[in-house]
């Protein structure tokens, strides 16, 4: 998000607690190694699950194979929200970003993409891009061979930062 427009929530805050500045919780999207992601089942009911994720143009990107539950979630209902931060206390940021999850299928950004995934976790997550998303070695057997998975876009609707230790609620909306 580029200039996004923040708002600080008093009511959610400590006394004398200041917003968070953007570039904190850049900076905590862009260095997250693990997410939550939340999904809505064709019944209604919430799906949670992690998911490894770049911050890239603006978005937060994830895959997930074609048949996994978040994707069939995604498939009726694109709404998402993507979450990461600490399980401390008194300190850190936790972040959410809410938004619709789109596929990502153009060779340019799968290409970018997959050398983001290469450079964050220091070469663990290999991707090949393709036609549909990215390929990858399974890791298991040598006759399990590879595996496909779709690539999702979050564009941020709305995102949340949670300070604590001081604690602080900022929202981050898109600048119209």
């Amino acid at each position: 998000m580029k200039e996004p427009v923040a708002r600080f929530d008093q009511r959610f805050s400590d006394p004398g607690a200041r917003e968070t500045p953007w570039a904190v919780t850049r900076e905590t999207l862009e260095s997250a190694q693990l997410f939550w992601i939340t999904t809505v089942r064709a019944d209604g009911r919430p799906h949670v699950t992690p998911v490894v994720a770049v911050w890239l143009d603006d978005a937060l990107h994830f895959c997930t194979g074609p048949d996994e539950q978040k994707a069939l979630n995604l498939a009726a209902n694109p709404n998402a929200v993507l979450t990461t931060g600490c399980n401390q206390w008194k300190q850190g940021l936790d972040v959410m970003v809410e938004g619709e999850a789109q596929r990502v299928t153009d060779r340019p950004t799968l290409d970018r993409l997959a050398a983001a995934w290469a450079a964050k976790w220091e070469g663990q997550w290999r991707f090949r891009p393709n036609d549909v998303g990215f390929t990858h070695d399974t890791g298991g057997a040598p006759d399990e061979g590879e595996s496909v998975a779709h690539v999702f876009a979050v564009k941020p609707s709305k995102i949340l930062a949670f300070g604590k230790g001081g604690f602080s609620q900022t929202t981050y909306l898109p600048a119209s």
